[in-house]
């Protein structure tokens, strides 16, 4: 019985050194492995305890089988335990509640990133560097951008275009591709004709929406892969990618602060946030609030936990324009030319890649609340919170047990009635 004594006295030390190591040793983890373990040992007990093996370490020079199988055992889980560890403390070492973060206003909204990390001031300012570059190269109301090339010389020639962009783009012809038509890169020529989040936004005659549709088509956009180029193929055709834009850059953003060694941190741009690593308060999961669309920004109707996801929330009240007693929102449908009309007021996407996110509120919002509810519970490890215009919340299947209504929201969970 020497290995069992041996074994469980290294075990007793090891769990010990690792408490005061690791502050946060998942030892829970170590145990189920262990037990598991010991399973298996007792299985091997009883098959040798059958035969004249005795369990001893070693004996008139042969080697005891049982005894190997300890030292092998504790080995494996020693190392996998040690990993769990590691990667734990990596994560959290070096975190603080008092952030270093800044807020700027760029690309038309609020960008604030927070950075939990103790000395990465700098990583900070090459992850604003980075939305200023991006917001150079995508915005389409900003004279120069390679997006405004783009859609200048649409219908005369391919333009050369930078990485980033010719990248964004494809993603932006992907999404076009896979939405069912609720989403299409080349919006450009009804966005710009409505305008609306900007002082002159009118709504345009019937007339003027019917010249311009038939541009709307993500068919004519043309890519040169070897030569990096995009080509919109009928004149005053225009590319609008603020449909993903803001998601990508933050993605983009979010690459810029792992490289530069950030753990933990918090993205925001206009709505599009990013949950990095645990929360510096419990070394765990962040609570992130979800936007009520009839609210100024940061006004919370619940909360869901969540570490490395995107929270994506569009909502009709973000931009809108108002004629007479209509609501007009900034979220275009490209089989109309007018904006998503149904009961829908918000929708928040929690998803891994902030791009994706953009994308499927798009798309959810232009199916509504039951044939959108559907689509989303098809994406793998993507969940929606729907909000509508009644004050009713309908969460997807991966929310379920996990999103807080607060009480004083003036809201109401629901359920979608099955057919």
């Amino acid at each position: 019985m020497f290995a069992t004594v041996f074994y469980w006295c290294v075990v007793v030390a090891a769990c010990a050194w690792s408490l005061a190591k690791h502050e946060n040793g998942n030892l829970w983890i170590f145990a189920i492995i262990n037990a598991l373990g010991l399973i298996a040992l007792g299985i091997l007990y009883w098959i040798y305890s059958s035969q004249d093996n005795q369990w001893y370490w070693f004996a008139s020079k042969q080697l005891d089988i049982a005894g190997l199988v300890y030292v092998f055992y504790f080995y494996i889980v020693w190392v996998v335990f040690q990993a769990i560890a590691g990667i734990t403390k990596k994560s959290t070492i070096n975190l603080t509640t008092k952030p270093t973060e800044d807020t700027q206003f760029l690309m038309g909204t609020v960008c604030t990133i927070k950075v939990n990390n103790k000395n990465k001031s700098a990583a900070l300012d090459d992850g604003l560097d980075r939305i200023k570059k991006l917001a150079d190269e995508i915005t389409i109301n900003q004279k120069g951008s390679e997006v405004d090339k783009i859609n200048a010389e649409a219908g005369k020639k391919p333009v050369k275009v930078s990485a980033d962009v010719y990248d964004l783009c494809k993603k932006a012809y992907y999404y076009s591709q896979n939405s069912h038509e609720s989403f299409d890169m080349a919006i450009g020529p009804i966005t710009s004709l409505w305008r609306i989040g900007f002082p002159d936004a009118h709504k345009p005659t019937q007339k003027q929406i019917d010249t311009r549709l038939p541009l709307v088509n993500y068919l004519n956009v043309k890519f040169n892969d070897a030569e990096r180029t995009v080509y919109l193929t009928r004149k005053n055709m225009k590319l609008d990618l603020g449909g993903i834009a803001k998601g990508y850059i933050t993605d983009q953003v979010k690459k810029v602060l792992v490289k530069d060694g950030v753990t933990s941190a918090i993205i925001d741009l206009g709505g599009n946030v990013y949950v990095l690593g645990p929360s510096p308060t419990n070394h765990s999961n962040w609570t992130v609030g979800i936007q009520d669309p009839k609210k100024s920004r940061g006004t919370a109707i619940g909360s869901i936990p969540e570490m490395n996801k995107t929270i994506v929330t569009s909502g009709i009240y973000e931009r809108y324009l108002k004629v007479g007693k209509t609501v007009y929102s900034h979220l275009m449908d490209p089989k109309t030319g007018y904006p998503f009309q149904n009961n829908l007021m918000g929708v928040s996407i929690v998803t891994k890649n902030l791009v994706d996110g953009d994308a499927l509120s798009t798309a959810t919002f232009d199916k509504g609340l039951e044939k959108g509810y559907q689509y989303i519970e098809q994406k793998r490890g993507t969940d929606a919170i729907s909000i509508t215009k009644d004050k009713k919340v309908y969460v997807t299947s991966g929310l379920k047990n996990k999103f807080k209504l607060f009480k004083d929201s003036g809201y109401k969970l629901a359920q979608i009635k099955t057919r």
